[in-house]
Protein backbone atom coordinates (compact mmCIF):
# COMPACT_ATOMS: atom_id res chain seq x y z
CA UNK A 1 0.00 0.00 0.00
CA UNK A 2 1.89 3.38 -1.14
CA UNK A 3 1.60 6.21 1.31
CA UNK A 4 -1.36 8.64 0.57
CA UNK A 5 -0.25 12.48 0.99
CA UNK A 6 -3.33 13.64 3.40
CA UNK A 7 -3.87 17.01 4.49
CA UNK A 8 -5.55 17.67 7.81
CA UNK A 9 -7.63 20.87 8.55
CA UNK A 10 -8.07 21.85 11.95
CA UNK A 11 -7.80 23.37 15.38
CA UNK A 12 -4.91 21.25 16.07
CA UNK A 13 -3.42 23.56 18.37
CA UNK A 14 -6.57 25.09 19.98
CA UNK A 15 -8.01 24.31 23.49
CA UNK A 16 -11.06 23.02 23.00
CA UNK A 17 -12.99 19.95 22.31
CA UNK A 18 -12.44 20.59 18.36
CA UNK A 19 -9.02 20.69 19.05
CA UNK A 20 -8.70 17.60 20.97
CA UNK A 21 -10.66 16.34 18.25
CA UNK A 22 -8.20 17.29 15.95
CA UNK A 23 -5.31 15.96 18.13
CA UNK A 24 -7.01 12.56 18.12
CA UNK A 25 -7.22 12.34 14.60
CA UNK A 26 -3.42 13.04 13.83
CA UNK A 27 -2.29 10.42 16.87
CA UNK A 28 -4.89 7.97 14.98
CA UNK A 29 -2.53 8.94 11.35
CA UNK A 30 0.31 9.13 13.57
CA UNK A 31 -0.05 5.00 14.43
CA UNK A 32 -0.32 4.29 10.40
CA UNK A 33 2.54 6.46 9.03
CA UNK A 34 3.54 3.81 6.83
CA UNK A 35 0.19 4.03 5.49
CA UNK A 36 -0.45 8.38 5.57
CA UNK A 37 1.88 10.76 4.95
CA UNK A 38 0.32 13.83 7.08
CA UNK A 39 0.36 17.74 6.47
CA UNK A 40 -1.05 19.90 8.53
CA UNK A 41 -2.95 22.89 8.51
CA UNK A 42 -3.99 24.51 11.88
CA UNK A 43 -7.38 27.05 11.72
CA UNK A 44 -8.52 28.85 15.01
CA UNK A 45 -11.04 27.81 17.14
CA UNK A 46 -13.61 30.99 18.44
CA UNK A 47 -11.75 32.81 21.07
CA UNK A 48 -10.16 29.88 22.40
CA UNK A 49 -6.31 29.67 23.98
CA UNK A 50 -3.77 27.64 22.24
CA UNK A 51 -1.61 24.61 23.72
CA UNK A 52 1.46 26.02 25.59
CA UNK A 53 3.16 22.89 26.97
CA UNK A 54 6.49 21.73 25.58
CA UNK A 55 5.33 18.54 25.08
CA UNK A 56 6.83 15.10 22.51
CA UNK A 57 3.37 15.65 20.63
CA UNK A 58 3.47 20.09 20.38
CA UNK A 59 6.78 19.87 18.84
CA UNK A 60 5.62 16.71 16.48
CA UNK A 61 2.54 19.09 15.53
CA UNK A 62 4.95 22.00 14.91
CA UNK A 63 6.95 20.19 12.56
CA UNK A 64 3.99 18.70 10.81
CA UNK A 65 2.91 22.57 9.99
CA UNK A 66 7.10 23.20 8.90
CA UNK A 67 7.02 20.22 7.06
CA UNK A 68 3.40 21.74 5.69
CA UNK A 69 4.71 25.32 4.76
CA UNK A 70 7.44 24.44 3.08
CA UNK A 71 5.61 21.96 0.72
CA UNK A 72 3.12 24.62 -0.23
CA UNK A 73 5.67 27.28 -0.61
CA UNK A 74 7.76 24.82 -2.54
CA UNK A 75 4.63 24.17 -5.03
CA UNK A 76 3.53 27.63 -5.56
CA UNK A 77 3.55 31.27 -3.91
CA UNK A 78 1.35 31.09 -1.13
CA UNK A 79 1.62 33.24 2.34
CA UNK A 80 1.06 31.11 5.80
CA UNK A 81 1.65 32.50 8.97
CA UNK A 82 3.72 31.29 11.94
CA UNK A 83 0.41 28.73 13.01
CA UNK A 84 0.24 27.17 9.81
CA UNK A 85 -2.99 29.09 8.68
CA UNK A 86 -2.89 30.01 4.95
CA UNK A 87 -3.63 33.62 4.48
CA UNK A 88 -3.56 34.08 0.96
CA UNK A 89 -2.44 33.02 -2.43
CA UNK A 90 -2.97 29.39 -3.92
CA UNK A 91 -0.70 27.12 -3.55
CA UNK A 92 -0.06 24.22 -6.40
CA UNK A 93 0.86 21.52 -3.45
CA UNK A 94 -1.50 18.43 -4.46
CA UNK A 95 -2.24 16.10 -1.76
CA UNK A 96 -4.25 12.65 -1.84
CA UNK A 97 -6.62 13.32 0.26
CA UNK A 98 -7.89 15.56 2.81
CA UNK A 99 -9.25 15.59 6.35
CA UNK A 100 -11.21 18.23 7.73
CA UNK A 101 -11.72 18.37 11.58
CA UNK A 102 -14.91 21.15 11.66
CA UNK A 103 -18.74 21.79 11.68
CA UNK A 104 -19.42 20.99 8.09
CA UNK A 105 -20.39 24.49 7.21
CA UNK A 106 -16.41 24.68 6.01
CA UNK A 107 -16.24 21.76 4.77
CA UNK A 108 -14.67 21.95 1.40
CA UNK A 109 -13.08 20.41 -2.04
CA UNK A 110 -9.72 20.53 -1.12
CA UNK A 111 -7.82 16.75 -2.88
CA UNK A 112 -9.19 14.30 -4.68
CA UNK A 113 -10.98 12.18 -1.59
CA UNK A 114 -12.26 14.53 0.79
CA UNK A 115 -13.14 13.20 4.71
CA UNK A 116 -15.16 15.37 6.98
CA UNK A 117 -14.88 15.19 10.71
CA UNK A 118 -17.23 16.54 12.90
CA UNK A 119 -18.47 16.65 16.43
CA UNK A 120 -21.77 16.58 14.35
CA UNK A 121 -24.92 17.98 16.07
CA UNK A 122 -26.44 18.04 19.49
CA UNK A 123 -29.40 18.24 18.41
CA UNK A 124 -31.99 15.47 16.76
CA UNK A 125 -31.36 17.07 12.91
CA UNK A 126 -29.10 18.58 11.12
CA UNK A 127 -28.84 22.01 9.17
CA UNK A 128 -29.80 22.07 5.57
CA UNK A 129 -26.57 23.76 5.09
CA UNK A 130 -24.70 21.17 6.42
CA UNK A 131 -26.87 18.49 4.52
CA UNK A 132 -25.54 20.40 1.33
CA UNK A 133 -22.22 19.96 2.50
CA UNK A 134 -22.24 16.19 2.61
CA UNK A 135 -22.40 16.37 -1.27
CA UNK A 136 -18.52 17.37 -1.18
CA UNK A 137 -17.23 14.76 0.81
CA UNK A 138 -16.71 11.24 -0.50
CA UNK A 139 -17.66 10.26 3.55
CA UNK A 140 -18.20 11.83 6.93
CA UNK A 141 -16.75 10.53 10.21
CA UNK A 142 -18.50 11.75 13.63
CA UNK A 143 -17.98 10.87 17.11
CA UNK A 144 -20.93 8.82 18.49
CA UNK A 145 -24.33 7.34 17.50
CA UNK A 146 -26.24 10.09 18.17
CA UNK A 147 -24.33 12.44 15.61
CA UNK A 148 -24.58 10.08 13.00
CA UNK A 149 -27.72 9.23 13.87
CA UNK A 150 -28.53 13.28 13.22
CA UNK A 151 -26.82 12.78 9.62
CA UNK A 152 -29.07 10.03 8.19
CA UNK A 153 -32.33 10.67 9.59
CA UNK A 154 -32.57 14.13 8.47
CA UNK A 155 -34.50 15.19 5.49
CA UNK A 156 -35.39 18.25 4.13
CA UNK A 157 -37.44 18.73 0.57
CA UNK A 158 -35.38 20.32 -2.27
CA UNK A 159 -36.53 21.46 -5.31
CA UNK A 160 -34.69 20.56 -8.92
CA UNK A 161 -33.57 23.95 -10.44
CA UNK A 162 -34.37 22.36 -14.40
CA UNK A 163 -36.83 20.28 -14.03
CA UNK A 164 -38.50 22.23 -11.30
CA UNK A 165 -39.44 18.67 -9.34
CA UNK A 166 -39.28 18.48 -5.55
CA UNK A 167 -37.65 15.30 -4.03
CA UNK A 168 -36.47 14.78 -0.45
CA UNK A 169 -32.99 15.91 0.21
CA UNK A 170 -31.40 13.70 2.98
CA UNK A 171 -27.41 12.58 3.16
CA UNK A 172 -26.26 10.02 0.76
CA UNK A 173 -22.42 9.80 2.08
CA UNK A 174 -21.28 6.80 4.52
CA UNK A 175 -21.61 8.35 7.88
CA UNK A 176 -18.89 6.29 10.42
CA UNK A 177 -19.23 6.87 14.22
CA UNK A 178 -15.83 6.45 16.02
CA UNK A 179 -15.31 7.51 19.63
CA UNK A 180 -12.27 8.71 21.68
CA UNK A 181 -9.89 5.82 23.42
CA UNK A 182 -8.99 6.07 27.28
CA UNK A 183 -6.00 7.92 28.02
CA UNK A 184 -4.08 7.39 30.98
CA UNK A 185 -1.79 10.10 32.70
CA UNK A 186 -0.36 10.55 36.08
CA UNK A 187 -2.39 12.79 38.33
CA UNK A 188 -0.66 16.19 39.52
CA UNK A 189 0.21 15.16 43.26
CA UNK A 190 0.97 18.84 43.59
CA UNK A 191 -2.65 20.17 42.38
CA UNK A 192 -3.93 17.12 44.42
CA UNK A 193 -2.81 18.55 47.61
CA UNK A 194 -3.86 22.77 47.22
CA UNK A 195 -7.09 21.82 46.24
CA UNK A 196 -8.69 22.30 49.54
CA UNK A 197 -12.38 21.65 50.22
CA UNK A 198 -13.78 22.55 53.01
CA UNK A 199 -16.88 19.46 52.91
CA UNK A 200 -16.26 16.05 52.18
CA UNK A 201 -18.67 15.00 49.38
CA UNK A 202 -18.07 17.17 46.42
CA UNK A 203 -19.87 16.79 42.98
CA UNK A 204 -18.08 17.56 40.03
CA UNK A 205 -19.53 19.81 36.39
CA UNK A 206 -16.97 20.74 33.65
CA UNK A 207 -18.93 23.26 30.88
CA UNK A 208 -18.06 26.19 28.91
CA UNK A 209 -20.92 28.53 30.02
CA UNK A 210 -23.66 28.57 27.22
CA UNK A 211 -27.43 27.92 26.28
CA UNK A 212 -26.72 23.94 25.69
CA UNK A 213 -24.70 23.28 28.57
CA UNK A 214 -27.36 23.96 30.75
CA UNK A 215 -25.26 25.25 33.59
CA UNK A 216 -27.42 27.72 35.55
CA UNK A 217 -29.98 24.86 36.19
CA UNK A 218 -27.54 22.67 36.86
CA UNK A 219 -26.08 24.64 39.53
CA UNK A 220 -29.39 26.73 40.83
CA UNK A 221 -30.87 23.10 41.64
CA UNK A 222 -28.44 22.11 43.42
CA UNK A 223 -28.36 24.70 45.78
CA UNK A 224 -32.06 24.46 46.28
CA UNK A 225 -31.00 20.85 46.86
CA UNK A 226 -28.43 21.02 49.34
CA UNK A 227 -28.98 24.03 51.10
CA UNK A 228 -29.33 22.37 54.16
CA UNK A 229 -26.62 19.75 53.58
CA UNK A 230 -22.86 19.97 54.06
CA UNK A 231 -21.76 18.70 50.59
CA UNK A 232 -19.81 20.76 47.49
CA UNK A 233 -20.34 21.38 44.26
CA UNK A 234 -16.85 22.55 41.92
CA UNK A 235 -17.38 24.80 39.20
CA UNK A 236 -14.89 24.54 36.54
CA UNK A 237 -16.32 26.87 33.58
CA UNK A 238 -15.97 29.58 31.30
CA UNK A 239 -17.28 32.01 28.84
CA UNK A 240 -15.28 32.52 26.16
CA UNK A 241 -11.64 31.87 26.87
CA UNK A 242 -9.13 31.43 30.03
CA UNK A 243 -8.05 34.76 30.18
CA UNK A 244 -7.98 37.02 33.69
CA UNK A 245 -11.14 39.03 32.09
CA UNK A 246 -13.25 36.10 31.17
CA UNK A 247 -12.43 34.72 35.07
CA UNK A 248 -13.44 37.85 36.45
CA UNK A 249 -16.70 38.46 34.29
CA UNK A 250 -17.59 34.69 34.95
CA UNK A 251 -16.77 34.96 38.69
CA UNK A 252 -19.14 37.71 38.73
CA UNK A 253 -21.77 36.05 36.65
CA UNK A 254 -21.70 32.72 39.28
CA UNK A 255 -21.84 35.10 42.10
CA UNK A 256 -25.19 36.52 41.13
CA UNK A 257 -26.88 33.27 39.96
CA UNK A 258 -26.06 32.16 43.56
CA UNK A 259 -26.36 34.73 45.81
CA UNK A 260 -25.68 35.35 49.34
CA UNK A 261 -26.83 33.19 51.80
CA UNK A 262 -25.20 33.11 55.30
CA UNK A 263 -27.36 30.10 56.15
CA UNK A 264 -26.92 27.72 53.14
CA UNK A 265 -24.47 25.04 54.09
CA UNK A 266 -23.71 23.45 50.90
CA UNK A 267 -20.63 25.52 48.98
CA UNK A 268 -20.19 26.44 45.09
CA UNK A 269 -16.16 26.17 44.19
CA UNK A 270 -15.01 27.71 41.08
CA UNK A 271 -12.49 26.72 38.87
CA UNK A 272 -10.81 28.16 35.49
CA UNK A 273 -8.22 28.70 33.46
CA UNK A 274 -6.56 25.86 31.14
CA UNK A 275 -5.56 22.68 32.89
CA UNK A 276 -3.68 19.82 31.63
CA UNK A 277 -3.75 16.26 31.40
CA UNK A 278 -1.84 15.31 34.47
CA UNK A 279 -3.92 18.31 36.11
CA UNK A 280 -7.21 16.99 35.05
CA UNK A 281 -6.92 13.40 36.40
CA UNK A 282 -6.02 15.01 39.17
CA UNK A 283 -9.57 16.45 39.61
CA UNK A 284 -11.33 13.66 38.50
CA UNK A 285 -8.94 11.23 41.21
CA UNK A 286 -9.18 14.05 43.85
CA UNK A 287 -10.52 12.14 46.80
CA UNK A 288 -13.38 14.56 47.84
CA UNK A 289 -14.97 15.03 44.31
CA UNK A 290 -17.19 12.13 44.19
CA UNK A 291 -19.21 12.40 40.98
CA UNK A 292 -19.32 14.04 38.08
CA UNK A 293 -22.80 16.20 36.62
CA UNK A 294 -23.36 16.60 33.07
CA UNK A 295 -27.09 18.28 32.69
CA UNK A 296 -26.78 19.34 29.16
CA UNK A 297 -29.23 19.48 26.58
CA UNK A 298 -27.27 17.07 24.61
CA UNK A 299 -23.81 15.92 23.61
CA UNK A 300 -21.79 15.05 20.80
CA UNK A 301 -19.74 12.28 22.53
CA UNK A 302 -19.49 14.01 26.19
CA UNK A 303 -15.63 14.14 26.37
CA UNK A 304 -15.78 14.86 29.82
CA UNK A 305 -17.95 12.55 30.75
CA UNK A 306 -15.59 9.61 29.40
CA UNK A 307 -12.67 10.45 30.91
CA UNK A 308 -14.59 10.96 34.50
CA UNK A 309 -15.34 7.33 33.67
CA UNK A 310 -12.30 6.12 33.13
CA UNK A 311 -11.32 7.30 37.04
CA UNK A 312 -14.39 5.64 38.36
CA UNK A 313 -16.08 8.46 38.95
CA UNK A 314 -19.84 7.92 39.16
CA UNK A 315 -21.64 10.03 36.23
CA UNK A 316 -25.28 11.69 36.92
CA UNK A 317 -26.90 12.57 33.23
CA UNK A 318 -29.79 12.21 31.03
CA UNK A 319 -29.68 9.00 28.88
CA UNK A 320 -29.89 11.43 25.75
CA UNK A 321 -27.13 12.07 23.11
CA UNK A 322 -22.95 10.98 22.47
CA UNK A 323 -22.74 10.02 25.69
CA UNK A 324 -24.57 6.80 25.47
CA UNK A 325 -22.43 5.29 23.76
CA UNK A 326 -20.13 4.18 27.01
CA UNK A 327 -22.44 5.11 29.60
CA UNK A 328 -24.20 1.44 29.00
CA UNK A 329 -22.36 -1.77 29.86
CA UNK A 330 -22.44 -5.51 30.05
CA UNK A 331 -24.12 -6.83 33.10
CA UNK A 332 -24.46 -10.42 34.05
CA UNK A 333 -27.79 -11.37 35.86
CA UNK A 334 -26.69 -12.82 39.52
CA UNK A 335 -29.00 -15.91 38.59
CA UNK A 336 -29.39 -16.66 35.01
CA UNK A 337 -25.41 -15.56 34.99
CA UNK A 338 -26.81 -13.77 30.91
CA UNK A 339 -25.26 -10.61 30.09
CA UNK A 340 -26.97 -7.64 29.38
CA UNK A 341 -26.24 -4.08 28.36
CA UNK A 342 -27.20 -1.90 31.36
CA UNK A 343 -26.82 1.58 32.24
CA UNK A 344 -24.06 2.17 34.25
CA UNK A 345 -24.40 5.51 35.74
CA UNK A 346 -26.79 7.70 37.23
CA UNK A 347 -29.89 8.46 34.71
CA UNK A 348 -31.54 11.85 35.15
CA UNK A 349 -35.38 12.09 33.55
CA UNK A 350 -35.96 14.23 30.41
CA UNK A 351 -38.56 15.72 27.92
CA UNK A 352 -37.97 16.33 24.67
CA UNK A 353 -38.71 19.79 23.35
CA UNK A 354 -37.19 22.25 20.40
CA UNK A 355 -34.32 24.08 21.37
CA UNK A 356 -34.55 27.66 22.57
CA UNK A 357 -34.35 30.71 20.93
CA UNK A 358 -31.47 31.83 22.03
CA UNK A 359 -29.49 28.58 20.84
CA UNK A 360 -30.65 28.89 17.43
CA UNK A 361 -27.58 29.17 15.08
CA UNK A 362 -27.86 30.15 11.67
CA UNK A 363 -26.72 27.32 9.52
CA UNK A 364 -26.11 25.35 12.16
CA UNK A 365 -28.83 24.74 14.62
CA UNK A 366 -32.32 25.57 13.37
CA UNK A 367 -35.26 26.32 15.47
CA UNK A 368 -37.28 23.16 14.66
CA UNK A 369 -34.30 21.17 15.79
CA UNK A 370 -35.20 19.47 19.31
CA UNK A 371 -33.15 18.31 22.39
CA UNK A 372 -33.37 16.98 25.70
CA UNK A 373 -34.78 19.15 29.03
CA UNK A 374 -33.46 17.42 32.28
CA UNK A 375 -36.55 17.86 35.21
CA UNK A 376 -35.91 19.49 37.98
CA UNK A 377 -37.38 16.79 40.37
CA UNK A 378 -35.89 13.82 38.91
CA UNK A 379 -32.26 15.65 38.93
CA UNK A 380 -32.49 16.60 42.49
CA UNK A 381 -34.01 12.97 43.27
CA UNK A 382 -31.14 11.57 41.51
CA UNK A 383 -28.17 13.87 43.56
CA UNK A 384 -29.67 13.17 46.88
CA UNK A 385 -29.82 9.09 45.91
CA UNK A 386 -26.02 9.13 44.65
CA UNK A 387 -25.10 11.07 47.80
CA UNK A 388 -26.89 8.73 49.77
CA UNK A 389 -26.37 5.38 48.17
CA UNK A 390 -22.91 6.31 47.09
CA UNK A 391 -21.51 2.67 47.05
CA UNK A 392 -24.27 1.64 45.10
CA UNK A 393 -23.24 4.13 42.02
CA UNK A 394 -19.62 3.59 42.85
CA UNK A 395 -20.02 -0.12 42.39
CA UNK A 396 -21.68 1.00 39.17
CA UNK A 397 -18.83 3.24 37.96
CA UNK A 398 -15.82 0.07 38.93
CA UNK A 399 -18.16 -1.77 36.17
CA UNK A 400 -18.19 1.11 33.87
CA UNK A 401 -14.62 2.07 34.12
CA UNK A 402 -13.43 -2.18 33.44
CA UNK A 403 -15.37 -1.71 30.50
CA UNK A 404 -14.32 1.38 28.81
CA UNK A 405 -10.61 0.46 29.32
CA UNK A 406 -11.17 -3.41 27.74
CA UNK A 407 -13.28 -1.88 25.01
CA UNK A 408 -11.68 1.64 24.02
CA UNK A 409 -8.01 1.43 23.77
CA UNK A 410 -5.87 3.69 22.35
CA UNK A 411 -4.68 0.35 19.57
CA UNK A 412 -8.65 -0.49 18.79
CA UNK A 413 -9.96 3.53 18.25
CA UNK A 414 -6.99 4.65 16.66
CA UNK A 415 -7.29 1.45 14.17
CA UNK A 416 -11.12 2.09 13.56
CA UNK A 417 -10.86 5.50 12.97
CA UNK A 418 -7.34 5.57 10.24
CA UNK A 419 -9.80 3.08 8.57
CA UNK A 420 -12.52 5.41 8.74
CA UNK A 421 -10.28 7.78 7.18
CA UNK A 422 -9.52 5.06 4.38
CA UNK A 423 -13.05 4.13 3.85
CA UNK A 424 -11.41 0.69 4.18
CA UNK A 425 -10.19 -2.20 6.36
CA UNK A 426 -6.19 -1.63 6.54
CA UNK A 427 -4.40 -4.49 4.98
CA UNK A 428 -1.75 -4.86 7.64
CA UNK A 429 -0.73 -8.28 5.39
CA UNK A 430 0.46 -5.57 2.64
CA UNK A 431 1.94 -3.37 4.33
CA UNK A 432 4.60 -6.47 6.66
CA UNK A 433 5.09 -7.91 2.78
CA UNK A 434 6.35 -4.61 2.02
CA UNK A 435 9.11 -4.75 4.35
CA UNK A 436 10.20 -8.32 4.13
CA UNK A 437 10.62 -7.53 0.08
CA UNK A 438 13.30 -4.85 2.42
CA UNK A 439 14.61 -7.55 5.04
CA UNK A 440 14.81 -11.08 4.30
CA UNK A 441 15.12 -12.13 7.66
CA UNK A 442 11.23 -11.09 8.36
CA UNK A 443 9.14 -14.16 9.12
CA UNK A 444 5.43 -13.70 8.37
CA UNK A 445 2.29 -16.33 9.75
CA UNK A 446 -1.18 -15.07 9.26
CA UNK A 447 -3.57 -17.36 11.96
CA UNK A 448 -7.13 -18.04 11.26
CA UNK A 449 -7.85 -17.01 14.84
CA UNK A 450 -6.15 -15.03 17.56
CA UNK A 451 -4.96 -17.00 20.20
CA UNK A 452 -4.52 -13.94 22.53
CA UNK A 453 -1.02 -11.93 22.69
CA UNK A 454 0.25 -14.94 24.94
CA UNK A 455 -0.59 -17.33 22.28
CA UNK A 456 0.55 -15.17 19.49
CA UNK A 457 4.18 -15.00 21.48
CA UNK A 458 4.24 -19.00 21.53
CA UNK A 459 3.42 -19.35 17.80
CA UNK A 460 6.16 -16.74 17.29
CA UNK A 461 8.66 -18.73 19.00
CA UNK A 462 7.97 -22.05 17.35
CA UNK A 463 8.82 -19.84 14.03
CA UNK A 464 12.19 -18.29 15.48
CA UNK A 465 15.68 -19.25 14.40
CA UNK A 466 17.98 -17.22 16.39
CA UNK A 467 19.69 -17.73 19.50
CA UNK A 468 18.20 -15.68 21.79
CA UNK A 469 14.50 -13.64 21.58
CA UNK A 470 12.60 -10.92 23.19
CA UNK A 471 9.54 -9.31 22.92
CA UNK A 472 8.62 -5.40 21.82
CA UNK A 473 4.97 -3.84 22.70
CA UNK A 474 3.74 -0.67 21.13
CA UNK A 475 3.60 1.05 24.02
CA UNK A 476 8.14 0.00 24.13
CA UNK A 477 10.78 2.01 23.60
CA UNK A 478 14.60 0.55 23.69
CA UNK A 479 17.44 2.49 25.08
CA UNK A 480 19.96 1.88 21.83
CA UNK A 481 22.07 -0.01 23.30
CA UNK A 482 19.64 -2.43 24.65
CA UNK A 483 19.49 -5.59 22.77
CA UNK A 484 23.61 -5.35 22.02
CA UNK A 485 24.00 -5.26 26.49
CA UNK A 486 21.61 -7.91 26.68
CA UNK A 487 22.79 -10.00 24.35
CA UNK A 488 26.47 -9.87 25.28
CA UNK A 489 25.14 -10.56 29.10
CA UNK A 490 23.41 -13.80 28.01
CA UNK A 491 27.06 -14.51 26.42
CA UNK A 492 29.53 -14.29 28.81
CA UNK A 493 27.00 -16.09 31.70
CA UNK A 494 27.02 -19.31 30.36
CA UNK A 495 24.42 -20.10 33.60
CA UNK A 496 22.17 -17.43 32.77
CA UNK A 497 18.99 -18.07 30.34
CA UNK A 498 17.11 -14.22 31.26
CA UNK A 499 17.67 -10.90 31.72
CA UNK A 500 15.74 -7.15 32.57
CA UNK A 501 16.26 -3.99 32.67
CA UNK A 502 14.50 -1.69 34.86
CA UNK A 503 12.16 0.52 32.77
CA UNK A 504 11.28 4.39 33.03
CA UNK A 505 7.74 5.32 32.93
CA UNK A 506 6.02 8.23 30.75
CA UNK A 507 2.70 8.30 30.46
CA UNK A 508 3.09 10.48 27.14
CA UNK A 509 2.84 8.90 23.64
CA UNK A 510 5.36 8.33 21.20
CA UNK A 511 8.23 9.46 23.41
CA UNK A 512 11.73 8.49 22.85
CA UNK A 513 14.37 6.97 24.71
CA UNK A 514 16.89 9.74 24.51
CA UNK A 515 13.48 12.73 25.46
CA UNK A 516 10.81 11.59 27.47
CA UNK A 517 8.84 12.88 30.45
CA UNK A 518 10.14 9.97 33.15
CA UNK A 519 11.58 12.94 34.72
CA UNK A 520 14.06 9.37 36.66
CA UNK A 521 10.26 7.46 37.36
CA UNK A 522 11.37 3.80 37.09
CA UNK A 523 9.74 0.02 37.75
CA UNK A 524 12.97 -0.73 39.91
CA UNK A 525 12.45 -4.78 39.71
CA UNK A 526 13.23 -7.17 42.77
CA UNK A 527 16.49 -9.24 42.25
CA UNK A 528 15.35 -12.51 40.57
CA UNK A 529 14.08 -15.97 42.26
CA UNK A 530 11.29 -18.17 42.19
CA UNK A 531 9.15 -16.19 44.84
CA UNK A 532 9.48 -12.41 43.24
CA UNK A 533 8.22 -14.51 39.84
CA UNK A 534 5.45 -15.11 41.79
CA UNK A 535 4.46 -11.42 43.39
CA UNK A 536 5.27 -10.25 39.94
CA UNK A 537 6.80 -10.95 36.43
CA UNK A 538 10.55 -8.97 36.33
Amino acid sequence: MSKKKIIVRGPAMSLSGYGEQCRFALRALREYDEIYDIYLTNIPWGQTGFITEDTEERRWLDSLLKKTIEYMQSAGKVDIDQHGVQQNGQSAATFDMSLQVTIPNEFEQLAPINVGYTAGIETDKISPEWLEKTFLMDRIVVVSEHAKYGFDNTEYPAQNSITGEVVVMSCKKPVIPVGYPVRHFEPDQSLQEEMDFEHDFNFLTMAQWGVRKNLENTIRWFVDEFKDDNVGLVVKTFQRCNSTIDRTFTAERLRSLVGEDPNRKCKIYFLHGSMTNSELSALYAHEKIKALINLSHGEGFGLPMFEATSHELPVIAPAWSGHCDFLYGPVANKKTKKVKTRPLFARVDYTIGNVQKQAVWAGVINEDAKWCYPTEDSYKKTLRKVYKQYDRYKGMSKKLKKHITETFTEERQYKMFAEAVMGEEINEEEVIREYMGKYDNIIYKKLDSDPGIYGTWNEALKLATGEYITNANLDDRKAPWSLERHAMELYVNNTVDLVYADSFITNQPNETYEQNSSSGRRYNFEQFSKEALLRGNQ
